[in-house]
């Protein structure tokens, strides 16, 4: 069957012959898999080859493949500055520092917001956000299109597609108290990354990719960032926006929508906006089969693999067991892609990503219900 095909029996509420799979990894993760694949490339289900930005994915044997508007090269990456300090500043004015991190498997780092472009309120009525129809921002999605459309299916990915992006642009506290007491600003400050992502989305769709990304984390641990009322007035009507412009374009591309945490109070909204998918169903935060029950006859849903608990630090056979459980209960009769529910971070061990993988691979749905009732 073609991975292709794998993914769109699921997205029908139909069984295909195994569940459909889609695993990110952090860069340190990244390349101490791919240190794997040098050393033992019998262990990888394909063989494909290293010089393939994609050869661990399609190593694998995934599904589905990501382009990020933001995943960039060439000229357009150097808008990447490094300061005298060591921080860097993008393209948007955002500026970041490297936070380090200790693992029993190595040392990792990643990038933590601490200069917001927008933190002074009148820096608005200046503000020049990147160019949305940059042809350097979509050279990935053209090269996934091209060489593997006809097999795989093609994720455009425009996530961080309001609330996040304004965020990084005001500052995190800002923002919150923006929703408060300063509505008519924050309107305006949405306004950026909206239409922003409005037009990556369109282009996205007019290329021809099969699903569109979108999202933002509005979700903690066990309740909503912001309340489902302020979600209801500022994100719902341009989130709706956008999903409405897609299909308009073409009516067969699906929408995925990102927030982790607990989102509830608002899945219902986002159903009768339009949403096709939602991800990644994170389980200390939400119960993958209650889910399933209470909204499975209208979404999709794709992630649902503990990445906080299970993957890093349960057993292999814990692992397995996670997996069997999920194809019962949320991928029941469909309409589940698997996936860790963030990217796989570097404390997971090696023969927990194998039993992820491995299990995945080889139960066929026809297996499911004999096998492990």
């Amino acid at each position: 069957m073609r991975h292709r095909d794998r993914i769109e029996i699921a997205l029908n509420h139909e069984n295909p012959d195994r569940c459909p799979m889609q695993i990110s990894f952090t860069p340190e993760f990244q390349e101490r898999l791919h240190r794997e694949f040098e050393q033992e490339p019998q262990k990888f289900p394909v063989q494909c080859d290293p010089a393939d930005p994609f050869h661990l994915e399609l190593a694998l044997d995934q599904d589905m493949l990501l382009s990020f508007s933001g995943r960039l090269s060439g000229e357009y990456e150097d808008r990447h500055k490094k300061l005298p300090d060591g921080r860097t500043v993008d393209e948007w004015g955002i500026i970041r520092k490297d936070i380090y991190y200790e693992t029993r498997f190595g040392n990792g780092s990643y990038q933590e917001m601490v200069g917001f472009p927008l933190a002074d309120d009148k820096a608005i009525f200046t503000y020049h956000p990147p160019d949305p129809n940059n042809p350097a921002l979509y050279l990935e999605a053209e090269k996934l299109i091209r060489e593997y459309r006809d097999e795989y299916w093609i994720v455009g990915c425009a996530v961080t597609t309001i609330f996040e992006t304004a965020w990084a642009l005001r500052g995190y506290e800002n923002i919150l108290m923006d929703f408060l007491i300063n509505p008519d600003f924050v309107g305006e400050l949405l306004n950026i990354p909206f239409e922003y992502n409005l037009t990556v989305a369109k282009n996205l769709t007019r290329m021809g990719v099969d699903m569109i990304w979108l999202g933002d984390d509005v979700g903690a641990q066990n309740e909503m960032l912001i309340s489902p009322e302020l979600w209801r007035r500022f994100l719902k009507p341009k989130m709706a926006e956008i999903i409405s412009a897609v299909k308009e374009i073409d009516p067969r591309v699906k929408v995925a929508y990102h927030s982790d945490g607990y989102i509830i109070p608002i899945i219902s909204d986002l159903i009768e906006i339009g949403l096709d998918i939602l991800n990644p169903i994170q389980p200390q935060s939400m119960d993958p089969a209650l889910i399933k029950r209470k909204f499975g006859e209208h979404l999709c849903f794709w992630g649902s693999i503990d990445e906080q608990q299970t993957l890093p630090f349960g057993s292999s056979t814990e692992v397995r067991a996670e997996i069997h459980l999920l194809l019962k209960t949320i991928g029941k009769d469909g309409g589940l892609i698997l996936a860790p529910t963030h990217n796989v971070q570097l404390d997971t061990p090696m023969e927990n990503f194998w039993m992820m993988v491995d299990t995945i691979r080889n139960i066929p749905y026809s297996a499911v219900y004999l096998v492990f009732d």
